[in-house]
Order: structure tokens, then sequence, then C-alpha cells
């Protein structure tokens, strides 16, 4: 079942459906991908370091030179591009290895054109200031006001466009259609944003919950108000001013634009994969060079002004670039659209962004005036990708802008109660909710535990080496770990750890207990017992068939009892069956990432199959059972009598509550 673990692994990243020398640097391309194993650390030793460096082009080419080739030879990752402005100007940029490995075509800072995924939002989010400028979005109005279809309220609350912007919109996490390989696929955005209305499970305005449908809702309200398909607009009220020429949201690729973009890759040893293709394109359709992400960089951190060309007026940039809502303090918040990351003592407003290929992160120091940009066109090996994008952030904020971390201690023993209260078993607030795939929230539910020395753990919040991160409690209820600078923190009702997040999610998910009757913590062992059940039926009935017939003994049954015994027998082959197909089909979907409705007519085989062959196991182990009881069968039928009923109870209350039975196709 390690695929569920993938699975939330997969979703999480989508923070995500999570910011540039004209040679390559490095020859990775060309060299093996290392083991996981090797894998270890994604940071430059300190000597190779200069010391009291400045914030120059010189040093930071320096520092650059050495530490990205390094980077993405480790990695196993094909080739990047790294932005950096200051003043309003570009100060350096560079491409690293390769934008196609196989005819050695180099990475352009100013050519060549990559994915920037979810970063693709910013441009999304500018546009809707544009229009609340101009008059023509409010944004505290209800949503449907702007739309030419109906959001349903949650308990009578409606969204708005301030909700989505800070993804409190309250959807559940929605994949289906959300990148695909293939033009016919990809459907208009009203039409699209019509048929895949996610459930609703969140208060509007108070629990923050990615959204990539959200974001295309904005997206449409763009359409609508400006009377312009969006990537016209985003092209004609940003693109254009920006003199951002090698950028385009439309898919696919104008002609012009098609050759100059990068190929991506699995890693640095595979082949080219095809073109990615996203249903939301508000959401993270973007192709964009290196150097015109650096002018869009400038125009934020100059509050909208770019070369004497303003998208936006400075007080709505302003606006655009705070952060007001509080759900853990204090930890990072949202802004509109941006979410906040400072670090040492800097204010830094940030957007990262994934694709299957292609990962960016874009930072901005407020007060510096310093924007930093950087994307890579492959996933690499061993969660590579997010390990270069953190320390690189990390190296660069403190190599230029050192300051102090967070500071604090709490009594070792108030430290030991606060942990005791956090451990437990937690499910993320981006997550697919009311389908079948919400099965993913059984197998990826996170853990915390509380260590002897009042320090805590989470399994998942791995460093750079892979092992789990040390939380070292530093005021009531707010941790930072042990080797690092990033925060835990909890909010407590009624003396009781209610929900937490780290830094690095706060703004756009939290983590919540898990109410019992959902927890993993039983449900996990009782699933693997009742698919051992059914596996050792299953097995045992020609395993005794062929005992029988070699020893000449018979089983002497009466009819009913027979027919009960057989039922059972087959209808475990059939629930291993059934189980298989759900299990192949939801992996093959997010091993493929291809969440096209074409596997719409195989779920709705198995949901019916679900319903018929588990309610059935059910029904027919009672009958069994009774047979066993009121016959002359010995203790060990009768025992494993009773574990049939558990296990397809147990199968049956699984699947319900996770949706496996059931009728709906929209995740």
């Amino acid at each position: 079942m390690r695929f569920f673990w993938y699975i939330f692994t997969v979703i999480s990243c989508l923070i995500a459906l999570s910011a540039e020398a004209q040679v390559p640097q490095t020859e990775s391309p060309n060299t093996p991908v290392p083991d996981e194993a090797e894998v270890t650390s994604l940071e430059m030793p300190e000597e190779s370091l200069t010391d009291e460096p400045q914030l120059t082009q010189r040093d930071v080419k320096a520092w650059l030179d050495g530490y990205m080739p390094y980077a993405l030879d480790r990695g196993g990752v094909a080739g990047a591009v790294v932005v950096i402005v200051k003043d309003g100007e570009i100060l350096f940029q560079n491409g690293y290895g390769y934008s196609d490995i196989e005819n050695k075509e180099p990475v352009d800072p100013e050519e060549t054109l990559f994915r920037p995924g979810s970063v693709s939002k910013l441009f999304t989010w500018t546009a809707v200031m544009q229009l609340v400028e101009a008059g023509k979005v409010d944004l505290d109005e209800d949503i449907n006001a702007y739309l030419d279809f109906e959001i349903p309220a949650y308990e009578g609350k409606p969204i708005t466009m301030r909700d989505i912007m800070t993804h409190t919109a309250g959807f559940e996490e929605h994949i289906k259609g959300l990148i695909s390989q293939s033009e016919d696929q990809i459907r208009p955005l009203g039409e699209y944003l019509k048929e895949g209305i996610p459930a609703r499970i969140f208060e509007p305005g108070t629990m923050p919950a990615y959204s990539n449908y959200a974001t295309g809702l904005a997206g449409y309200v763009i359409e609508r108000v400006s009377g312009e398909p969006f990537d016209e607009y985003i092209d004609t009220h940003i693109l254009t001013p920006l003199d951002m020429n090698d950028s385009s949201f439309s898919q696919p690729l104008p002609e012009a634009l098609k050759n100059k973009m990068s190929k991506g890759y699995k890693d640095a040893s595979g082949t080219p994969q095809p073109y990615e293709l996203v249903n939301p394109a508000p959401a993270g359709s973007l192709a964009s060079s290196g150097a015109d992400m650096g002018k869009f960089m400038i125009a934020h951190l100059q509050n909208g002004l770019y070369r004497g060309n303003r998208i936006l007026s400075e007080e709505t940039a302003r606006q655009m670039h705070r952060t007001t809502l509080e759900i853990v303090p204090p930890l990072n918040m949202m802004a509109l659209g941006f979410y906040q990351s400072d670090i040492n003592g800097e204010r830094v407003i940030s957007h990262g962004g994934d694709t299957t290929l292609f990962h960016s992160d874009l930072n901005l120091f407020l007060d510096q005036g310093v924007g930093i940009y950087i994307s890579l066109n492959s996933s690499g090996v061993a969660g590579a990708t997010g390990n270069i994008r953190t320390a690189l952030f990390d190296m660069f904020a403190d190599r230029y802008f050192p300051g102090p971390g967070p500071t604090g201690s709490v009594d070792e023993e108030v430290a030991k109660t606060h942990a005791a209260q956090l451990a437990g078993t937690y499910t993320i607030s981006r997550r697919l909710d009311k389908s079948f795939m919400s099965v993913q929230n059984l197998f990826g539910q996170v853990k915390v535990m509380a260590q002897e020395d009042g320090t805590i753990t989470v399994p998942f919040l791995t460093n750079a080496s892979g092992k789990p991160k040390v939380w070292q409690e530093i005021s009531p209820y707010v941790w930072k770990e042990k080797l690092g600078d990033q925060r835990l923190a909890a909010k407590v009702v009624d003396g009781e750890v209610v929900m937490w997040s780290v830094d690095a999610f706060a703004p756009t998910m939290m983590f919540h207990r898990v109410s019992a009757w959902k927890s993993s913590d039983w449900l996990v062992p009782f699933a693997y017992f009742s698919l051992i059940v059914f596996l050792m039926t299953a097995i045992f009935w020609p395993v005794g068939k062929i005992v029988r017939w070699r020893y000449n003994a018979p089983l002497q049954l009466e009819k009913r009892p027979a027919l009960a015994r057989i039922g059972v027998k087959a209808f475990s082959w059939f629930t291993l069956i059934v189980i298989a197909g759900w299990v192949s089909a939801i992996s093959i979907q997010f091993a493929t990432f291809n969440f096209s409705a074409g596997f719409d007519v195989i779920y709705r085989i198995l949901q019916i199959l679900s319903l018929i062959i588990f309610v059935g196991m059910l029904l027919l182990s009672l009958w069994n059972a009774w047979c066993v009881w009121t016959g002359t069968r010995k203790w060990p039928s009768k025992v494993w009598s009773i574990a049939l009923i558990l296990a397809s109870l147990g199968l049956v209350y699984i699947a319900t509550a996770y949706h496996l039975i059931g009728f709906n196709l929209n995740y």
C-alpha cells in the first residue's frame, strides 16, 4: 500500500495541483543519475563561500557557479535558470545545464522558456487586482455575482474573491483533468469549471486549503468582467507592459515560442516528456523565460512599476503584498495571492510552482528591493528539486541578509506536556475528501511523535538527507527545527491541540487532528487484517480441495452450509479482484499523472462492483457464520467464520467512509 503515501506526497507537493550566462555550467545531463542514498545534502561546503559576501554580480556568479552545477549533478536535474534582481534591475541571470540533452542545447536565461507552474497564479492575482483597482471587482462580493453559474454557499455563507486569493474558499482538492498531454482534453475554462465544482469542506475565510480550481474561478471572473479571453487579457495588460515578449499563457504555445521551450524530463538520464497542458490555465499554464520573470519581479518590488509602465497602483500593490489572515500565529500567512516566507528578520513574499516535470520558486525581499527566481526542468531523484530550491533560498538569505532566527525555550516539563498534547494522527486541509480518491487520506495520514526529552518529530518532515527533523519548543506551542529556522506551531482549544502547521505550509494548508472513526491508527491495521483474511480464505479454497482429493477425504456438509462455504470463498476472490482494480486504476493515474475522464468508465464499474461484492461478502459471511455455529463444524471453522464477519465489516466500513462505495466521479 505504499502507493497511497506517494499519492499524498504528490498532492501535497502540488502547492502545491506549490519560484538564469549563456553556456551550460555543468555536464550533469551526461552523468549517471545518483542513487537515492547519495543525495545527502545539496548545500555547498562552507569553505567554498567567500568571507563577508556582498550582493554584487561578481559575488553572486562565483557563489552560484559553484552551487548550481553541484546541485544539478547530485539531484539528477537536466537544467535550470536562476535570476536575481536588485534595485529595479536584473543583477544576475544564468542558465545551468541543458534545455535539450540530446542536442546539448544550453539553458539561455534570455531565450529558454520554462514552466513556472503555480507561480503562474501571481499573474492571475495581479490581473484580479487590476480589476479591483478599476472598480470592476469587489474582493468581498459573493463570487456568484461575476459568474454565469452558481457556486453553492457553505451553510449559507458564499465565497468571495478575497477567500479565493487567500486559499480559504473551503474547496476540497480537485485533480480531475488538471494536467494533460493531449490538446483535445483541454476544454474552455468556463466549461471545465462548471462540470467539476468541488465539494465545500470548510467555512469560507477560515481554513487554508490550496485550490487550483479556485484560481481557475478567478481567471474566469477576469474573462467575464474584462470581456477578453484570459490569456489575451494577461498578454495585453501584464506581459506587454512588462516587455515579457518570451512569455505566454496560451496552450499550445504560439509558434514563435515553441522552439524556445525547454524540454521537460523526469531526470537527467531520461528522455524528454510531452508538453504539459493545464486545464485551469489561470492556475499554472504560463511558459516564460528567466529574463521575463525578472521583469515581473521588478514590477512587484517597485509596487507595480516597470520602466515607466505601471501595471498596478502603488496602493494596490501594497495591499496585495500585505498579510492579514492569522490562522496559527506566529506562522507565515497568506497575502493576496503571495504567501509569506519571512527569513532572518526580512519581509519576504513568495510563490512556488510544480508541474510534474518543472519546479520553480519566486521570492521577493520587499524591504531590500531584491528578488530571486529559480526554475528546474526535471523532477530529479529523491526529492532533489525541493531540496535544491529550499537550500538556494536559505543560503541566499543567510549569505546576503544574515540575521537572527527564532529563539527561546520553555521548561523541560512543560515541553514534555505540550509534546504529548501535540502527538497524534492528523490529516491535511488540502485534501480529496468526498470522492473515492479520499482513500489516500487513510493511508497518508500524518503522525506527530513526542520524544522522551520533550522534542517532537514528524516523519514526513525530513531534511535533505531524508531523516526526520527534530523540533524543540521555543515558546508555548511553538517549536523550531533544531538545525534550521523553520517553525511549527499548534492551535489549542480548551487544552486540546486541534491543528498545526509549519512555516513552509501554513499559508496554504493546515494539519487537523483526525476523528477517531477515520483514524489510520486502527483502520489501517484493520484493513490489512481484512486483506489477510480474504486472501487466506481465497487461497485455501483450491488448496483444501487438492488436500481432500489427495487423501480421499471429501467434506461432508449439508446443502445450505456447503453453499454458504462456497459463497464466502468465491466472494473472497471477487473482493480481492475489486480491491486490486482500485489499487491498479489509482496507481496508474498517479504514476502517469493522467486524471482524465477516460477513467470514468473503469471507476463506475469499480463503484458498482464494490457495492455488490463488498456488501455481498458481508451478507454471505453472516450466513456462513450462522450455518457454522448452528451446525456440527469444529472450533477452527467457527473462529474463522467470525474473522470473516469482522473482515467484511471492516471492508464495508472503509469503502463507505472513503467513498469506494458511492457514485461520485468528480475528484
